[in-house]
């Protein structure tokens, strides 16, 4: 790809429910708020997801990738282990914590493969522990892609949108067209979570979302389960 549209065409294929890192198996809790009759219809779950970008993923992962694009862009390794190992330590589960290891590793598998898979910033990311986490992967990703930051971020967040989106549909249950309007609400939210994550000094980040961590806890022992966290 060296057309001027190759960065778009990668940072869609990023953001594509098709990327082979099984981000597809994990609802992040949203089939437990569902178990627990917290979710059940399709405002509710708008409700939920409306919050969970707001308040938890622009706060944290993506405040958390915008910081990762600069760390990756300067070379600065110091900067990239720290970021993951805070990424790491702020899994508040056992579940979420496997999810963004699992989901990061695979991404550095198909990052390998790919056209760039000689750059020496793999080697870095290959080398983070306990793995390379899902953001710091991701932020790479688009680093590598040639996006800019914002187009970045949107992506991250689109992505998010569309995998819980579709456990939703699976979960509550619901239709194609009440997925399409909730994909309508979150994508009118996004631009502005995504400058709020971009704006987000360091020492402002944080990851304090205590329904949701235990909502992960319990659904590692729910009887009865589709996703993996």
């Amino acid at each position: 790809m060296n057309d001027t549209g190759a960065p778009l065409l990668r940072l869609m294929w990023l953001a594509s429910p098709a990327l082979p890192v099984g981000g597809f198996s994990y609802s992040e809790g949203l089939e437990a708020a569902v178990d627990a009759d917290l979710v059940g219809n399709e405002a509710q779950a708008g409700d939920w997801l409306l919050d969970q970008l707001q308040l938890s993923l622009a706060r944290c992962d993506l405040a958390l990738v915008a910081q990762a694009i600069r760390a990756w862009q300067a070379r600065d390794v110091d900067r990239i282990t720290s970021l993951n190992a805070w990424a790491d330590q702020t899994r508040e589960t056992t579940e979420g914590r496997q999810q963004s290891m699992q989901t990061g590793r695979s991404l550095l598998e198909w990052l390998r493969n790919g056209e760039q898979g000689d750059d020496l910033r793999l080697l870095t990311l290959a080398a983070l522990q306990p793995a390379p986490l899902w953001p710091v992967g991701f932020a790479l990703a688009t680093v590598l892609a040639g996006a800019s930051p914002r187009e970045a971020l949107l992506a991250f967040a689109w992505s998010w949108a569309e995998n819980m989106v579709q456990a939703a549909m699976k979960t509550v249950p619901l239709g194609q067209a009440a997925a399409q309007r909730l994909l309508a609400r979150l994508a009118a939210a996004i631009p502005a979570a995504a400058d709020a994550a971009a704006a987000l000094p360091d020492g402002e980040r944080q990851a304090f979302t205590p329904r949701l961590a235990i909502l992960s806890a319990q659904h590692e022992t729910q009887y009865s389960r589709l996703f993996r966290s």
